[in-house]
């Protein structure tokens, strides 16, 4: 006949299986990122909920990360009801997500990473996909600029660029008013473009920009010096 296994016995391979799949996740979340120099994962599961593949709580921290060229100065994620191959990760298998994951956090990025980060493929791409409608109007090309500096100001975004012809002394500063106007929608309250020629454009129609449906951003703060979001956005397997 088998002995029971004791709560002792229980609550060690709960320990092992909550140590493997934390690792599992670090290492996953190192995989996309081309640097970290702080990481945090603390999961919340019984051992029933953990073999059955759901992790009911995960919290991420991490600090002075960097994706595609992209510096985070700070992130905090948690997260509820997380559907994952458990079984193939204890295998040795990489981590995969069986179902959508809404993940709710914050994000911070100071001015100096935000510049740190202009030659970002992603930014870059931001930047451009923002100003291309804007600049159109006057048959300029976002691309056709160089970008030099960011500025953060109380709820204002300041760009700094020069043109792709280096004309010493010709410049573009792009004055962007931002607002929150519901979770999926940003507007530019005002834009102004500046060039070495005098003041370009300047306007107080506002300008709609979608996040798409799988964000959710609660509040959103430009204060000198830093960038901070706070709201959800949905991962997707």
């Amino acid at each position: 006949m088998t002995e029971p296994s004791s709560p002792n016995t229980n609550n060690s391979k709960v320990r092992i299986i909550t140590k493997v799949l934390t690792s599992a996740i670090k290492l996953w979340l190192r995989s996309q990122l081309n640097q970290v120099s702080h990481l945090e994962v603390q999961i919340t599961a019984s051992d029933r909920q953990l073999l059955s593949g759901c992790i009911p709580g995960l919290s991420i921290s991490a600090s002075h990360g960097v994706y595609q060229g992209l510096h985070v100065t700070q992130i905090e994620l948690q997260a509820e009801k997380i559907q994952l191959n458990v079984a193939a990760i204890l295998k040795g298998q990489p981590l995969q997500l069986s179902a959508i994951v809404p993940v709710v956090g914050k994000l911070i990025i100071t001015e100096h990473d935000l510049n740190n980060s202009l030659s970002s493929p992603l930014l870059l791409t931001a930047i451009n996909d923002l100003l291309f409608p804007l600049l159109a109007e006057y048959r300029l090309n976002s691309q056709d600029i160089s970008w030099r500096e960011i500025t953060l100001d109380n709820q204002v975004l300041i760009l700094n660029g020069i043109p792709a012809s280096e004309m010493e002394g010709a410049f573009f500063n792009i004055y962007l008013g931002l607002e929150l106007l519901n979770g999926q929608e940003l507007q530019l309250t005002q834009v102004q473009v500046k060039t070495d020629q005098g003041v370009l454009w300047d306007r107080n129609a506002p300008y709609i920009i979608n996040l798409g449906t799988d964000v959710d951003i609660a509040k959103i703060s430009l204060i000198p010096g830093q960038l901070s979001c706070y709201g959800r956005i949905n991962l997707n397997p």
